[in-house]
């Protein structure tokens, strides 16, 4: 099955593929406080740590209260994808791995997060596997966990209006920085839509010396999914995040990033495995911190 490389997006191409900003970053954990809004708490752990900006694991947080969204064909042509209605679904529902983007929108604290979750109506019924896109606002912590982060100083990720695609989507810009346990050097990325998500990370990180890095959040969209395993996601609307992934020299000596993902596709269907290396073109937007090793 032969998925296409480039979906047509509504607006004119940006010139600009990859935007990046290189600043400090330093990795910290904090917990998730039970009776506040997912976004609360983690405003308030970065906000403890010292920073208004970063990406964040997901493992095991379980919510009282839940709503999200999926991705859905467009409606218009106004958007090459669209969003699912609100799903607020009842019981306790158990995230099971996610990512986040933590930043602002319009000056206030906002987050992308994308996840796969467990969905229990009660104790007795069975738990239904599903994924998608958080919703900031909608959804609060039922019990206390720890989780990790990486904060970032001398930059920001902040959504504003894309023309491209016709979203309001996070970039990095630059920022003051401030906060002096900041010591490893990181680049917060975002990538446009229609250039291979790995490619483009390995060319990026041989253009800048960057020889080897880890992957630390990752959150976005891919034109289905190719698996290394020969699997292939055929529905291209998908909400994708990295549960890991490193950029380093393979075999030949040439730079190499192999991605572990999760995905929802717009059918509800949800997949995970890692990228097949130059079969996987971003869809709207991806986002994440090159945690640089080398």
């Amino acid at each position: 099955m032969t998925l296409p490389s480039v979906i047509r997006q509504p607006g004119s191409r940006a010139p600009d593929r990859i935007v990046a900003v290189e600043g400090l970053g330093q990795a910290f954990t904090f917990e998730l406080e039970p009776g506040l809004l997912l976004l609360e708490a983690v405003c308030k752990g970065f906000a403890e740590a010292g920073f208004e900006s970063g990406v964040l694991e997901l493992r095991d947080v379980a919510l009282s209260e839940f709503a999200y969204v999926m991705p859905a064909l467009s409606k218009t042509p106004a958007n090459a994808a669209f969003y699912s209605d609100v799903f607020k679904p009842a019981g306790i529902t158990r995230i099971t791995s996610g990512a986040i983007t933590f930043g602002c929108r319009e000056g206030a604290p906002f987050f992308h997060c994308h996840a796969v979750w467990h969905e229990m109506a009660n104790q007795e019924s069975e738990a239904k596997l599903s994924g998608g896109h958080v919703l900031p606002d909608g959804s609060i912590i039922s019990e206390r966990v720890s989780v990790t982060a990486l904060g970032l100083d001398g930059m920001v990720f902040e959504a504003v209006p894309d023309p491209e695609v016709n979203f309001t989507l996070f970039r990095p810009v630059v920022s003051k920085e401030t906060n002096t346990n900041a010591k490893t050097r990181v680049v917060a990325l975002r990538l446009r839509p229609n250039q291979d998500f790995t490619g483009a990370l390995e060319a990026f990180c041989a253009l800048n010396s960057i020889r080897r890095a880890r992957i630390r959040g990752g959150v976005g969209s891919t034109i289905g999914a190719h698996f290394d395993d020969g699997r292939i996601v055929p529905n291209f609307a998908t909400e994708v995040f990295i549960r890991d992934g490193v950029v380093a020299p393979g075999r030949e000596g040439a730079l190499q990033a192999r991605i572990n993902v999760a995905l929802v596709d717009y059918t509800g269907a949800v997949d995970q495995g890692c990228l097949l290396r130059g079969r996987n073109p971003v869809l709207m937007t991806f986002e994440l911190v090159l945690e640089v090793l080398e």
